[in-house]
């Protein structure tokens, strides 16, 4: 099974919120820049969004606060593929603590924070919703893997 690169970062001083941990306003930073590096790597990257007038537009997520993450810290982030079709990507991204900005999670290691993201493919010349050419759909193909089990999960209602 194909795998996508890791994207990684590190928390910096001015994403610490008054808690003493990161905003969540950057949790959704490195996510997005993690759905970058995935477009990236299916054929989406600037040149194709340059040359086409299109690009992939997140239309639904759902993130789970796992852990609080600190100042400085060091993130990976795995991105899978979990399905795609003629014009909508599904995809998810694992956020994990690592001990050096270039290294792999341990293997028992627990995310920090998860997200779902459902992504629309757009000819933003149209405004409309636009068929993937086929290389990049046939490349979501080959890195879709099964969807992790807390996948497709919906917020609990307050009792």
């Amino acid at each position: 099974m194909t795998r996508l690169p890791l994207f990684h970062s590190t928390v910096r001083p001015e994403w610490i919120d008054y808690n003493g941990h990161m905003s969540e306003a950057f949790y959704v930073l490195v996510f997005g820049h993690a759905t970058d590096a995935l477009m990236d790597e299916t054929g989406l990257g600037s040149g194709y969004r340059e040359s086409t007038g299109c690009s992939l537009y997140t239309v639904e997520s759902h993130i789970r606060f796992l852990q609080d993450v600190s100042d400085t810290a060091h993130l990976a982030v795995r991105t899978r593929v979990l399905g795609a079709a003629v014009r909508k990507a599904h995809f998810a991204h694992e956020m994990y603590l690592v001990s050096d900005p270039a290294s792999e999670p341990a293997s028992a290691a627990a995310p920090v924070a998860t997200t779902e993201l459902l992504a629309v493919h757009v000819d933003q010349r149209a405004g409309r919703a636009a068929a993937f050419p086929d290389a990049v759909r046939r490349r979501f193909t080959e890195l879709t893997e099964p969807a992790p089990v807390w996948a497709g999960r919906s917020i609990a209602a307050v009792a």
